[in-house]
């Protein structure tokens, strides 16, 4: 068993084994996980959590690392949880923590994280928002959340962070992509990489007008900006990371910084509930109070509705 304290205090210091080893707890839904979560609660709340997410092959690593360049050109310190697809025989990440982003792989400003999504659908990992609440107590300004590229599944990551980023690239049907999955309804900021390519000024045009026709804003109310970059190269980066801001301080100005937060905390909340139950009620298989409440809906005497309050009823109680 480790000693949380110990390991909270070293990844205030920075120390990345520590950050690794209470993601690991995290990750393994250890037994010490909600001593962990008590212990980070008073130190959280200072992270900037910007979200990437769109189709795979638009370069969402490429960009997520010339973002983690440019934070660290401000002298911030940067946290990444790259969600990864799950390997089919381990349950782990396919991919490894810094082979999309070894430049970065010795900085001590930058904590790297690949983390599996097991099976869980929407693009995260389900222990995300833990692992982000790790990387804030550890001091981190920012943590980008690069989620795994799923189509039409990618919209939950606005459920997870400050801002969503939506990259899309020339010559891969994008726009018509955005349409279907509703990432136009999610998207704080798109930006259009690949611009070197034929097709990125159209594309832009494009998804300019697809957000035009889907908008009912009010005077006041933000409109995504669209930008277009080269990460490759490090080009537009910086326009990114300016509208990040502006994003950011509009939110803080109008209040919807909070509300987001709050929408989170509650999500989370409802989820660890929803889980604990399920969890309660997988281990009632074989157990005669299910078994009773089967039989009387044979016999007509309770309906499945009726039958399952008084199983939640039951568990709650107990």
């Amino acid at each position: 068993m480790q000693d949380v304290s110990t390991l909270v205090a070293r990844a205030r210091e920075g120390a990345p084994r520590a950050v690794a080893r209470l993601i690991s707890l995290v990750e393994g839904a250890s037994p010490q996980l909600r001593e962990v979560m008590a212990a980070l609660a008073p130190l959280t709340g200072n992270a900037y959590v910007v979200g990437l997410t769109g189709s795979p092959g638009v370069g969402k690593s490429t960009s997520t690392s010339a973002l983690v360049s440019a934070y660290r050109r401000q002298g911030k310190r940067v946290g990444v949880l790259a969600v990864d697809p799950s390997s089919p025989f381990s349950g782990g990440a396919l991919l490894g923590d810094r082979v999309r982003m070894s430049e970065h792989a010795s900085d001590p400003g930058v904590y790297i994280r690949s983390m599996a999504t097991r099976g869980h659908l929407g693009g995260l990992a389900w222990s995300a928002p833990q692992a982000i609440r790790v990387l804030d107590a550890a001091g981190c300004d920012v943590v980008l959340v690069e989620t795994v590229g799923v189509g039409q599944s990618e919209v939950e990551i606005a459920s997870q962070a400050d801002t969503s980023v939506v990259l899309l690239a020339p010559g891969m049907g994008d726009g018509i992509q955005a349409a279907k999955a509703g990432i136009l309804e999610i998207g704080d900021l798109y930006v259009v990489n690949k611009a070197d390519r034929d097709g990125a000024d159209a594309t832009a045009r494009e998804l300019n007008h697809m957000l035009s026709l889907g908008e009912s804003r009010a005077p006041g109310d933000w409109r995504p900006p669209i930008v277009k970059t080269v990460a490759s190269r490090g080009e537009g980066v910086d326009e990114v990371v300016e509208a990040l801001e502006k994003h950011r301080a509009w939110m803080e100005e109008h209040g919807a910084l909070a509300e987001r937060r709050l929408a989170r905390a509650a999500r989370e909340v409802e989820t660890i509930a929803v889980t604990t139950l399920r969890e309660r009620i997988g281990d009632l298989h074989g157990d005669r109070r299910l078994g009773t409440l089967a039989e009387r809906i044979i016999g007509g005497e309770l309906d499945p509705y009726r039958a399952a309050d008084e199983l939640v009823a039951g568990l709650t109680r107990g």
